[in-house]
């Protein structure tokens, strides 16, 4: 495994008890397949399957809505650009693109998964539990998020 050279010890944009600013630190052990000044990609210890990826910021952010907007952009960029890869790079047909913010996220520093996809690969999906609105609710849901927005 190749571990992401960084500073021996954690920033303090790095909490010491995370694994994955470990991993940015260059103190745990991983595959790293993207490395770069603000940003690190490396392999899943626990795959989907073979080639899926964690692209993580090196500064410690716990979810998507806590990304500050100077790394956005460089965020969606590298995931973009890895996605790309599990096809150039894998052979695979496409790629699942996902993020977790605190509900079945295993680890809390933001990282984004990208796994590489090939037609008839027994992925699934997500079975989803699905609800449904009463009469005007779906506009006032939508307007609840436009007002953030």
């Amino acid at each position: 495994m190749v571990a992401a050279p960084v500073s021996a010890s954690p920033s303090s944009s790095q909490v010491s008890d995370c694994v994955f600013c470990s991993i940015v630190a260059g103190e745990g052990p991983a595959d790293v397949v993207l490395d770069e000044p603000e940003l690190v990609a490396f392999l899943d210890r626990r795959p989907v399957f073979k080639g899926h990826a964690l692209l993580v910021p090196r500064e410690h952010v716990v979810t998507l809505p806590d990304l500050p907007a100077s790394l956005r952009d460089g965020f969606l960029g590298a995931a973009q650009r890895l996605a790309t890869a599990m096809v150039e790079g894998l052979g695979a047909q496409g790629s699942f693109v996902a993020m977790n913010n605190v509900v079945s996220q295993s680890v809390p520093h933001l990282h984004c998964h990208v796994v590489p996809r090939t037609k008839g690969d027994g992925l699934r999906g997500f079975f989803w539990p699905r609800t449904t609105y009463a009469d005007g609710e779906s506009a006032e849901y939508a307007a609840r998020l436009r007002s953030v927005l």
